[in-house]
């Protein structure tokens, strides 16, 4: 074998142990989007695909949350308002902090019915998913927005459920900064 079947015989062999590499790795994981979609198959609704406006929003949400370091809804206004620019029909949000990965942040949603219940919008398409870090650095918010298009005009929607469906906090793992609240009761600070 001269030089030029040797080099052949290197290069073939480091294919194949490149090939072999490659189908004993583990599988790379999967993304958000991914993760939610294979949640809605397994419960009769349809894949979401990320959307960069959905997230945008979901990330000026985190951020804000982070920077407050507080978990709400409201930490830069209404959910409606902050939805409108991605021109759904209906959307929900859901929020958390706690978790430093995606997967265990979706763990916690699905193990909460409101947030179940987001995550199963009818005919949502579209996502955006966003995390950030406090100043501290030590609390990880994250944000989903889920979102579907406008119904054609003229059909009838079966389920009567509002075109924008409640936005739920989750149950956070520890209580963020005190707000001055002992008791809170249909939202009276007592």
């Amino acid at each position: 074998m001269g030089i030029r079947g040797t080099m052949m015989h290197r290069a073939v062999g480091g294919l194949i142990a490149g090939l072999l590499l490659l189908a004993t790795a583990p599988a790379m994981a999967e993304s958000p989007a991914e993760l939610i979609s294979s949640f809605r198959l397994k419960h009769g609704e349809v894949r979401v695909v990320r959307d960069a406006t959905l997230d945008r929003i979901a990330m000026d949400q985190a951020r804000a949350m982070a920077a407050k370091d507080d978990l709400s809804h409201d930490a830069l206004g209404p959910f409606n308002r902050r939805v409108a620019p991605a021109g759904a029909g209906r959307a929900a949000e859901n929020i958390a902090y706690g978790y430093d990965n995606f997967e265990k942040t979706l763990g916690q949603w699905i193990d909460s019915s409101g947030h179940r219940k987001n995550l199963l919008l009818h005919n949502a398409s579209r996502v955006g998913i966003a995390s950030a870090r406090n100043t501290s650095g030590k609390r990880t918010y994250w944000a989903m927005v889920i979102a579907g298009d406008y119904e054609p005009k003229g059909k009838k929607r079966k389920d009567k459920e509002p075109l924008v469906a409640v936005k739920r906090e989750a149950a956070p793992a520890s209580k963020p900064k005190s707000s001055g609240c002992h008791i809170k009761l249909l939202s009276l600070c007592i």
